[in-house]
């Protein structure tokens, strides 16, 4: 029997540099946000300080591509280890650097070694065979080069829940940040999901790249449900406060009223915004409700299917995502009232199912049928396949456009406050 072989990828040199540079200069726009004296501050203490983060980035690019794909040599060996992994640590007590250097270097040093990173993938863009997997398992598919893309992508997301909890005295403000506003929804209310099929995840050979935990593509039969058009707002949370529910972890109360913590400022608090609450508030806030948070399935059936039987690439159809179809991207820093983006509706009439925030599931995250470890970061989804975290689905202000697509999965704990999550209620 012959074996079949996958096809190669071929990636556009020019395309791969471009999104590097935009990648790189996005990121140094969001390391200019906290002031210079903030640079080691750690305002998540569950985090490594600011400047971690800066090294970061650059240090597993470099051991990612140059390093572990094309076999280069060493540019900074120290630089290399202590920037290399960051932590997920369950508790204070255990948020320790992997490895703990005796001070941090400055910022000059670290930016020093980011320009020398930059050089050698440019370079290596330009000239070296990137999707050589005879040479090495991390250069099939090119997935070594689109590894450090999307890792780039995903830190500039978390870096700003990180900065959110700075400060405002520390860090600057961004030009032509719209202020708060309110609006009311195109639609609300419930509407009846027809049972039928979800897929999840992709295969292999239909995608680009993806990571570990997109593969292999399944498909579930989903039973019939209704669903809330629009996501959980502040204004339906405080009705939950009022009868003893807890405060969300944007929120806070000054002389007897609300605020919301935005990213530059404090305002009051924006009634249509979504609120953002862990996984473990979003549960209790369904029990108090009488409904429950959706499954992974749920959530694909709701974005992805459609009355007629067909699913879509997006909520919204086949085009690539813009800013009608939602507030993801980096066009805001905060939320927006929720449902206001009708273009970005799914078939069924659900509005911001990508975008405004990420949406919790109920769906432990685990490994999909056919789960293979990625060469280019082998422990990317295997140490979160320990029954403590929650599949999240969509996107946030803050997630890059080249991160939205159907396969994509995130992830976080249950109890964890700082990510921009909102979710929604399911009925049976």
């Amino acid at each position: 029997m012959e074996t079949q072989q996958r096809p190669t990828v071929s990636p556009d040199r020019g395309a791969l540099a471009a999104r590097y540079t935009a990648n790189r200069q996005r990121t140094a726009g969001l390391f200019r946000i906290p002031t210079p004296e903030a640079y080691e501050d750690r305002p998540i203490p569950l985090r490594l300080p600011i400047v971690f983060y800066d090294g970061h980035i650059p240090a597993f690019t470099y051991n990612t591509l140059m390093r572990g794909a094309l076999g280069r040599p060493s540019i900074d060996p120290l630089f290399e280890r202590i920037f290399e992994r960051g932590i997920d640590p369950a508790t204070q007590d255990a948020a320790q650097p992997r490895v703990a250097p005796p001070s941090w270097p400055d910022r000059g040093a670290v930016s020093g070694f980011a320009e020398q990173v930059d050089r050698a993938v440019l370079d290596a863009f330009a000239n070296e065979e990137l999707s050589d997997a005879a040479r090495s398992p991390l250069l099939d598919r090119a997935q070594a080069a689109y590894t450090i893309l999307e890792h780039e992508d995903m830190h500039q997301e978390t870096l700003m829940y990180l900065l959110h909890r700075l400060p405002y005295d520390r860090k600057r403000a961004q030009p032509a940040v719209p202020a708060a506003f309110e609006a009311q929804p195109a639609a609300s209310g419930r509407v009846h999901v027809a049972a039928g099929e979800a897929t999840l995840g992709a295969r292999r050979d239909a995608v680009t790249f993806g990571w570990d935990n997109e593969f292999e593509e399944t498909r579930q039969r989903i039973d019939a449900f209704e669903i809330d058009v629009n996501s959980v707002t502040n204004a339906d949370w405080l009705a939950f406060v009022r009868d003893g529910g807890p405060l969300p972890p944007f929120w806070r109360e000054k002389d007897g009223e609300f605020e919301y913590l935005a990213q530059f400022e404090a305002v009051p608090l924006p009634p249509s915004w979504p609120v953002f609450v862990t996984w473990k508030q979003a549960a209790d806030y369904a029990t108090w409700r009488g409904g429950r948070l959706p499954t992974e399935g749920e959530y694909h059936r709701a974005a992805f299917g459609t009355p007629w039987g067909e699913e879509r690439r997006f909520p919204w159809g086949e085009a690539s995502p813009s800013r009608a179809h939602g507030n993801f991207g980096f066009q805001r820093f905060d939320p927006e009232p929720v449902g206001t983006r009708a273009a970005g509706a799914s078939a069924w009439g659900i509005n911001d199912l990508i975008g405004n925030g990420w949406e919790w599931t109920s769906t432990v995250f685990a490994p999909l049928p056919g789960f293979e470890p990625m060469a280019s970061y082998p422990l990317y989804s295997t140490d979160f396949f320990d029954g403590e975290h929650y599949v999240m689905k969509g996107a946030s202000p803050v997630t890059p456009t080249t991160l939205i697509r159907r396969s994509f999965r995130n992830w976080f704990r249950a109890d964890y406050p700082y990510m921009y999550a909102k979710f929604r209620l399911v009925y049976d």
